[in-house]
């Protein structure tokens, strides 16, 4: 893109260079010419110019059309590219993918949003066996068919978004950021399952589920952590392997909840089915 500029530039100086005169001939034109003929010879000189100004504008209108034509194509390209979780790519979706796949047994390593060989060979064994083709790139159908949806929060409103990430900032105060996530994940199980309320709202408000909505600890305002781990769960990132409950053993002496199978422990809390 650069050289072809350069070039055009060089291009127009040429042309520019073109319709002026040289010093040298208008001084020796003056000194020859009477009054009539210099009159004559300046007017022809302005016109000379303006049809070069003119023409000088109409190169730099096409050489900034191309430039932003060229510009628009290569953002849409990039942005088409940043759609599509392929090797290499790093992000939330990257890690939605590998938590979906790892539920469904098809990953086996990390969750940490790279993906590597091991994402790859998981994505083309799930391709390979729901019938789609087989290239390891989480395109579109790839995506609908994990039961993933790429427009992520869109479903959810503000209010949604902020209810959980304050429900995050009270439940899980000094746990790690994953420890975060995992209780926000609880919350949208809940609202999956068939047992509990369909909404972040009816969730989180019904009656015993979550202590800290009548204590000190609701009138904490949710952090840029919470906020990030909210949308994280919302997106598909599920540590918990779709846990709908939760303890502390330390704080829980609940029979009941100590029953419940535990899937996995991840800092203080203990997330079971």
């Amino acid at each position: 893109m650069l050289l072809h500029i350069l070039c055009f530039l060089r291009f127009i100086h040429t042309i520019f260079q073109s319709f002026c005169i040289k010093p040298n001939s208008t001084r020796t034109l003056f000194l020859k010419a009477n009054k009539q003929k210099a009159g004559e010879f300046m007017e022809k000189k302005r016109n000379t110019r303006r049809k070069g100004i003119r023409a000088l504008a109409l190169i730099l209108s096409l050489v900034l059309l191309f430039a932003g034509a060229a510009g628009v194509r290569y953002y849409q390209s990039q942005q088409t590219i940043a759609t599509l979780s392929k090797m290499g790519s790093r992000g939330d979706e990257v890690r939605k993918v590998q938590q979906k796949l790892k539920n469904l047994g098809y990953y086996t390593g990390n969750v940490d949003g790279i993906f590597g060989t091991q994402t790859q060979s998981a994505v083309r064994r799930f391709q390979r066996d729901k019938g789609l083709s087989v290239d390891g790139i989480v395109g579109p159908k790839t995506l609908s068919a994990l039961g993933i949806s790429s427009s992520g929060s869109g479903q959810y409103s503000n209010n949604d978004i902020y209810l959980l990430a304050k429900v995050i900032a009270a439940e899980a105060r000094g746990e790690s950021y994953t420890g975060q996530v995992a209780i926000g994940a609880v919350v949208l199980n809940r609202v999956s399952h068939s047992s509990f309320p369909d909404s972040i709202a009816g969730v989180i408000y019904q009656p015993g589920a979550f202590s800290c909505v009548n204590d000190s600890n609701w009138s904490v305002e949710p952090t840029a952590d919470s906020r990030k781990a909210a949308l994280d769960a919302i997106n598909g990132w599920d540590p918990t392997g779709g846990a709908i409950y939760y303890y502390n053993p330390k704080k829980t002496s609940n029979a009941w909840m100590h029953s419940r199978p535990i899937i996995v422990t991840i800092g203080s809390h203990r997330f079971c089915k």
